[in-house]
């Protein structure tokens, strides 16, 4: 991570329990960003999508976007950060993020594989092909442990 984005969108669909539990270089990414936009997708199951049931999962993308606030959020004047729940399709939330924030690098909290869900299948190459920015991915589990080292993807 040479270069160090002063437009840094954060999209995830999980939280992890601290800063701490961030690999170092994504930490940095998150600190030297100057403006930040961090996108809680709402998170439907097959079920509650096919019933237009969603107001859990909408319930859960805003607690989860409030913890990543707090978690990103420092008493640094210069710096914005600001929050949105996404989209139910998770693609259409990057969508909407990216026409609207003008990112130059995209931070991905993706759900580990033992609690993903079919709406991550593809994302990540799916996100790398629609546009073309550098990206980030920590995998986190249910507890919020960060599951491996941040690794990022080709624009």
């Amino acid at each position: 991570m040479s270069e160090t984005p002063s437009r840094l969108l954060i999209v995830s669909g999980a939280e992890a329990a601290s800063l701490d539990e961030l690999p170092t270089e994504v930490r940095e990414l998150v600190d030297n960003a100057e403006d930040v936009l961090v996108v809680a997708p709402v998170l439907p199951g097959k079920l509650e999508l096919w019933m237009n049931d969603t107001d859990r999962a909408r319930e859960q993308a805003d607690e989860r976007l409030g913890a990543i606030l707090d978690q990103v959020a420092d008493d640094d004047d210069d710096r914005s950060v600001t929050g949105a729940v996404g989209d139910d399709t998770p693609i259409m939330a990057f969508d909407d993020a990216v026409r609207l924030f003008s990112p130059d690098h995209i931070l991905i909290g993706l759900r580990s594989q033992t609690h993903s869900s079919w709406q991550e299948e593809g994302l990540l190459r799916d996100v790398r092909e629609r546009f073309e920015l550098p990206i980030t991915v920590v995998e986190i589990d249910a507890s919020g442990r960060v599951t491996g080292a941040g690794r990022m993807l080709p624009g």
